[in-house]
């Protein structure tokens, strides 16, 4: 028996007074003590104001790609500790496959992000945030919204059911947003969320001061909280009111996204009938969210939603799976369903199914007896897999949750009336549609969107590669409306963003391009060739400056021209081959060039042939035609440098170039980026001693 230690300030912190006035936590399985946890004598003030003055600071030196690369390090180091994670993770009550869920799950999340901040977010520390919003008529007055890193820290409460993956998921875009992270765990598998921390910290991967654990309760600290801080919790409903409400968080305005209670849902299509692929994945799933971590899934399906006349066929289906379940400890063979967190979790499990039969029948299984495999029933925080079936008309279905291997089968005659079924949860996190057909998909999806965070509709067709109804994607938001919490977590950039300011700036081009390092229209061009006779593509990425420009041309656009583009590529669309029907055309009145055509002449203008710095074109962003070229117009493009993102793992970076393509009376006929790779500067060798 251990006694958990808080990591703290940048060391570990054994807590006051000992294990005699620390809580006990206990084997799942064995009912053994294993560890105590108290936070008794931490300085909560000073966890807080460490976090903002070291750990802050230390993240605003590296960019979202830096950030990104540490995020990437960290999960290969937990990838290879997975064995001791596992380990551990068995005295939750979990087994090897919960584990895997659990563990595995939140490793992914993290290179997740890491390759979401590379691709995604520029090799800096501001992220500029959709287009430039012209203010002005003379476009001497422009907005653009930036969003940068709250001075504050995060804090984040997670729950005791995935230790593992609650944190990192948490973790990984306050991290990438440039925010240090305060981690405080649910007691009854803190000490699995605790042997994480010590992984991590024994990386010595991340700046100081960038994670901190509290391994008990969080005593004061949100009486210290900032309107620089937030709070990410995962919990009960009753728990995020009660924090949500707390005079710090009201009075100074603090962010707070829970994630909360959620009865989530399944609905079986009326076409999927015994024997179909789609009845098929509705029974594999229901029992899956029952089984997969004991049911301990804020995900997990709790109503299950069937036709009135399939209600019989799914009970006889979803029953022969369960009475096939093997349950007890982790470690003996077979084991498919472990044991609850805790026993007060099972008390808890017993006391809501009660409530539940109420309204209905118990249809499998028996909430005070089960049989286990190599365990003791009753020292173990075992429960029997529990299915019921309920009159959906009632209200207990609809707001009692039992979180544990519990489902509630009940019947619908109507689309419109699962619809309004499906409303009376007062929100959820996920639900999933089982059908084949597509009209009823798309009338009850945009029926129940309203309150749901996610919606996964499954059939045939995307069933083999589906992660299933209650997986989070670090890609889409992970949260629900009304009873779920009203938050959001992961999102991909999104979950980035929820961690930053979003500023709306105000100011001329060049102050604008000076603030984003992005150059902006409007704003000061240097042409290169003029200035020191070197062609923007003769630069090095280094050289290259945003506003760097060329103007290139004229070129006059002839019939022949047209002809032969339009032979070579077969595009023979009648507004260029054909000068009846062209002129028949409003848009036209005549012949007109192709505007892949104008494009292409464009590059030949701008185009350095030789070999250089420059080393691949790799493809082109916001390609707007704007106005017609008629044969005999002349053509000038300006291309300036706009924007620099260097690769720190690669000898090239990014280069971002505006292309403005020009007739002979000034307008633009066509507009967009230009995306390049561009060569650093080869290293000059040392001369010799």
């Amino acid at each position: 028996m251990t006694t958990l230690r808080s990591y703290v300030q940048g060391e570990w912190h054994s807590p006051a007074g000992g294990a005699d006035s620390a809580r006990p936590l206990y084997d799942a399985v064995t009912g053994d003590e294993i560890a105590r946890l108290s936070s008794a004598g931490l300085d909560f003030a000073g966890v807080l104001d460490y976090g903002r003055r070291v750990g802050g600071p230390a993240l605003a030196d590296l960019t979202f790609h830096q950030r990104a690369a540490l995020l990437k390090a960290l999960a290969g180091h937990l990838r290879e500790h997975r064995e001791e994670l596992y380990a551990v993770s068995a005295q939750t009550g979990a087994t090897p496959g919960d584990s895997k869920f659990d563990i595995d799950g939140g490793i992914a999340t993290l290179a997740a992000y890491a390759s979401k901040g590379k691709r995604e977010l520029p090799n800096d520390t501001v992220y500029v945030e959709g287009e430039v919003e012209p203010l002005s008529r003379g476009g001497t007055f422009v907005g653009q919204h930036i969003c940068t890193s709250i001075r504050g820290v995060a804090v984040q409460v997670n729950a005791f059911n995935f230790p593992v993956w609650g944190p990192l998921e948490k973790l990984a875009p306050a991290f990438l947003a440039g925010v240090p992270s305060v981690v405080k765990p649910a007691s009854p598998t803190a000490f699995l969320t605790a042997r994480l921390v010590e992984l991590i910290v024994g990386s010595g991967l991340l700046p100081a001061g960038t994670l901190q654990f509290i391994a008990g309760q969080v005593g004061d600290l949100f009486d210290h909280l900032t309107e620089q801080d937030l709070v990410s919790f995962t919990g009960s409903a009753a728990t995020a009111a009660k924090l949500r409400t707390h005079p710090r968080i009201v009075g100074r305005s603090v962010r707070f996204n829970a994630e909360a209670d959620s009865l989530n849902l399944s609905i079986l299509g009326p076409d999927a009938t015994p024997g179909t692929a789609e009845f098929d994945l509705f029974v594999k799933g229901l029992v899956a969210e029952m089984t997969v971590k004991a049911g301990q899934k804020c995900t997990a399906i709790r109503r299950a939603f069937v036709p009135a006349r399939r209600v019989d066929d799914v009970v006889e289906a979803v029953c022969g799976r369960l009475a096939g379940t093997v349950i007890g400890n982790p470690s003996a063979a077979g084991v498919a369903m472990g044991a609850l967190a805790s026993l007060e979790q099972r008390e808890e499990v017993r006391r809501s199914v009660k409530a539940l039969a109420d309204a209905g029948r118990i249809v499998f299984g028996d909430p005070d007896k089960v049989e286990v495999v190599d365990a003791d029933p009753e020292r173990g925080a075992f429960i029997s897999p529990l299915l019921l079936v309920a009159d959906p008309e009632r209200a207990e279905p609809h707001e009692v949750e039992a979180f544990g291997p519990v489902s509630t089968i009940m019947p619908y005659a109507s689309t419109a009336q699962v619809i309004d079924f499906a409303a009376r949860g007062h929100g959820s996190l996920a639900g999933s549609v089982v059908t084949a057909d597509t009209a009823f998909a798309r009338e009850v999806v945009l029926g129940v969107a309203a309150w749901h965070g996610r919606l996964l509709v499954l059939n045939d067709r995307d069933g083999k590669e589906s992660t299933g109804h209650g997986s989070p994607l670090p890609a889409l938001v992970h949260g629900g409306p009304g009873r779920a919490g009203g938050g959001e977590e992961l999102g991909g950039i999104r979950g980035v963003l929820h961690h930053m300011q979003r500023t709306a700036i105000q100011a001329d081009p060049d102050t604008l391009t000076a603030i984003t390092g992005r150059w902006v229209a409007g704003a000061q061009r240097r042409e290169t060739l003029q200035a020191d006779g070197v062609h923007p593509f003769r630069k090095h990425l280094e050289e290259l400056r945003p506003g760097d420009t060329i103007v290139a041309g004229p070129r006059i656009v002839s019939q022949e021209d047209v002809e032969k583009f339009a032979e070579l590529t077969g595009d023979t669309f009648y507004a260029h081959m054909d000068a009846e029907a062209a002129a028949a055309n409003p848009l036209f009145g005549e012949r007109v060039a192709h505007g892949y055509l104008v494009v292409s002449l464009a590059a030949g203008l701008f185009v350095d042939p030789d070999p250089g710095p420059v080393l691949a074109n790799f493809g082109v962003d916001s390609l707007r035609f704007l106005t017609p070229v008629k044969f005999g117009d002349t053509l000038t493009v300006t291309l300036t440098c706009k924007q620099i993102s260097p690769r720190d793992s690669a000898g090239y970076g990014e280069v971002r170039w505006d292309a403005d393509v020009t007739r002979q009376d000034g307008q633009s006929v066509a507009r967009y980026d230009v995306l390049t790779l561009v060569a650093k500067q080869q290293p000059r060798p040392q001369a010799a001693p």
